[in-house]
């Protein structure tokens, strides 16, 4: 059993996500271990980028945010190294192409090997041009999580059938960012996938309320929560690691006792 297949094997999976270097690293580390405290199953941390095409304004701040503050790839690689002395959490990774092409693939994957970094997202990458990373990742023992999206329709049954660590279903077309409603047919969505596949599936894309988390967790493995998160780092900066703790503990409670 992967890491990754363990945030899974204990009900519904509460899946937060942060952008490493926002404020700071150290934050970073003490944020992830708040998440893990509240009852976190799983954390996506996002390695800053200039361009992150899939990401909405929250987000799309915190990563100049991070940016200026001097993180980098190898300062993202000691937040886990940080992070990796104190738990064993599973942890993903959500970058761009271009940063881990510019670092070298085998050299980005050899250090999430040795830091134990269980996956990575990489939303940029169209799935007719993934072999570029996933025989690399797989070499590395990382999982290379695909997103299916509502547009995704015929294609759904073809990227589930070749899925490795879970499936990140996104709820709402666009950009990451907090929704009022969510509207898709995620039981559709999640019923082709099962048709080929038993790999977990976790909803994301404008989950904010408990109620939210728990009605996408239900009619799925899981709820994944990002902007929200962020969003409370860029109002209380530093002091945010009691309010992370607070949202992660009220999230995880909501999916606790539904049934798959």
């Amino acid at each position: 059993m992967s890491n990754i297949s363990k945030a899974f094997s204990n009900g519904k999976a509460f899946i937060p996500f942060l952008t490493a270097g926002d404020p700071t690293a150290d934050k970073t580390v003490e944020f992830m271990m708040e998440m893990e405290r509240a009852g976190a199953d799983l954390i996506e941390l996002g390695i800053p980028f200039s361009d992150p095409t899939a990401e909405g304004e929250v987000i799309q701040n915190a990563n100049v945010r991070a940016l200026k503050a001097g993180i980098t790839t190898d300062g993202v690689f000691e937040v886990v190294r940080k992070v990796r002395e104190k738990t064993q959490i599973p942890i993903v990774l959500l970058t761009y192409l271009n940063p881990v092409f510019h670092y070298g693939y085998d050299a980005f994957f050899a250090r999430c090997r040795e830091l134990s970094v269980d996956g990575i997202i990489c939303p940029d990458l169209p799935y007719e041009e993934k072999k570029e990373l996933s025989d690399v990742a797989a070499e590395y023992g990382v999982d290379l999580i695909p997103l299916i999206a509502p547009t995704s329709k015929g294609r759904t049954q073809m990227i589930a059938r070749e899925a490795d660590g879970y499936i990140y279903l996104i709820s709402s077309m666009g950009v990451t960012g907090v929704r009022g409603q969510i509207t898709t047919d995620i039981d559709a969505m999640v019923k082709s996938v099962r048709e080929v596949t038993d790999i977990p599936c976790a909803v994301g894309f404008g989950i904010s309320t408990p109620a939210q988390a728990a009605e996408m967790a239900a009619k799925s493995d899981g709820a994944i929560v990002g902007s929200a998160i962020v969003r409370m780092i860029a109002q209380y900066a530093g002091e945010a690691g009691p309010h992370i703790y607070a949202y992660v503990k009220e999230m995880k409670d909501a999916l606790r006792g539904i049934e798959s």
